[in-house]
């Protein structure tokens, strides 16, 4: 039997062997024991990104808005009654889009055709007197006590998600015209139909747009797909010449600075060009704008850029447009992960996502600079609107989705 002391002069053998044999400042450095690696579970960085715009667009909102409690028409209001909405939305939203984390790829596929015969019902309910709320001759908006709802935004995300499942279903026979691609066709003119009843020309571009972008990153062929974009240009372009109040905004587009447009249709798109032009490189600062005191319409929805232009310049111009760039990037990144993992339903509705932001913030920018005819779409996550903050939170919850399913596949886990 070792006696006790034998124990310990081998125990501090083995300790001794256990030591490097290197010293790092005096102190010794043995064999470390594997820890488990953290896999971190969504992309941090587009979490941010959004943060950056939400809290941006807020201030924006207030710095835009404050002075319209002069304005006859807003007298009732109080000077922060825009941006205390504009947060309580954005509160909203976020509850709203950690429900949307919460949910499964599958189940959105499950209920996809089931979300776009609700979107159908939405927008035929908005046409009805006393169910739509008529605002600037407009019937967009469903009343729901204090806040207004847009059924048009609920529809975006209807179509680009019955457009994902739809293109799945119909993979075996995505070459052919007649049982791939026309039934989609006749789906999205549906919508449109109702769309252009209200009138919202903007949000049938948008959605055309993302039904289009999903038939060919889902793999209808190139003769298809330039074909599909063929008739839209020239449907859109029919219902624009037949329109006189359309055709009068392309023209004050072309010279919005004439003597016929500078006080009608060209009044906005001037007003905003002189407060970018005011805000040259560096801007006026926050809160200096005068462009906002009465001068430029919907200063704190459509035109929330043109005061951003004026109060921050062309360096807040370029951090805009940086910041839309690399939130599209990064979705359309998340969306091919996803279909390189053989999950096509989810790579699909990713990338409609990026391109819904990115095409409607291109237009809402394009507008803002007069490179683009006038057209009603807001900034996404910074503009004034609760329906549209809404329906942008839920898209980038379902992105992060996405991307948290890529990364469980990726490490051997479940989806």
């Amino acid at each position: 039997m070792p006696s006790d002391g034998g124990k310990k002069r081998r125990a501090a053998r083995a300790r001794q062997m256990d030591e490097l044999p290197v010293r790092i400042g005096g102190m010794p450095y043995a064999r470390t024991t594997s820890t488990p690696t953290r896999v971190l579970g969504f992309d941090q960085s587009l979490i941010w990104v959004c943060v950056a715009l939400l809290a941006w667009g807020l201030v924006m909102v207030y710095s835009a808005s404050i002075a319209l409690p002069d304005n006859p028409r807003f007298s009732r209001y109080a000077p922060g009654h825009f941006v205390l909405r504009h947060a309580f939305w954005i509160v909203l939203s976020f509850v709203a889009a950690l429900i949307a984390f919460q949910v499964r790829m599958d189940w959105w596929e499950k209920v996809a055709p089931w979300l776009f015969v609700s979107a159908l019902g939405l927008l035929i309910a908005v046409l009805i007197p006393h169910v739509g709320t008529v605002v600037n001759g407009a019937r967009r908006w469903i009343s729901l006590g204090p806040i207004n709802f847009q059924p048009s935004e609920l529809a975006k995300m209807a179509v680009l998600l019955y457009a994902a499942d739809y293109m799945v279903r119909k993979m075996d026979v995505k070459e052919r015209f007649f049982r791939a691609v026309l039934p989609m066709g006749v789906a999205v003119g549906v919508v449109g139909l109702l769309l252009l009843a209200q009138p919202d020309m903007g949000a049938f571009l948008v959605i055309a747009v993302i039904a289009m972008g999903i038939l060919f990153l889902g793999g209808v062929n190139a003769r298809m797909f330039f074909l599909i974009a063929a008739i839209l240009v020239v449907a859109f372009a029919v219902m624009i010449w037949a329109s006189p109040w359309r055709r009068e905004r392309i023209f004050a587009y072309l010279d919005p600075f004439s003597e016929d447009h500078a006080l009608g249709k060209g009044y906005q798109l001037s007003h905003a060009l002189i407060a970018i032009g005011r805000g040259e490189i560096f801007g006026v600062g926050l809160g200096g704008s005068i462009e906002k005191l009465h001068w430029l319409p919907e200063a704190h929805t459509d035109f929330l850029l043109a005061v951003i232009g004026e109060e921050f310049g062309l360096v807040g111009l370029v951090c805009v447009i940086f910041l839309f760039f690399w939130l599209t990037r990064r979705i359309m990144h998340i969306g091919r992960q996803a279909i390189a993992l053989d999950r096509v339903f989810s790579g699909l509705v990713a990338q409609g996502i990026g391109l819904w932001l990115g095409f409607q913030a291109f237009i809402n920018i394009g507008v803002n600079l007069g490179a683009l005819p006038t057209k009603g779409l807001t900034l996404p996550f910074m503009s004034y609107g609760g329906s549209a903050i809404l329906a942008n939170m839920v898209a980038i919850a379902i992105v992060l989705r996405v991307d948290v399913e890529n990364r469980r596949l990726m490490h051997g886990g479940r989806a």
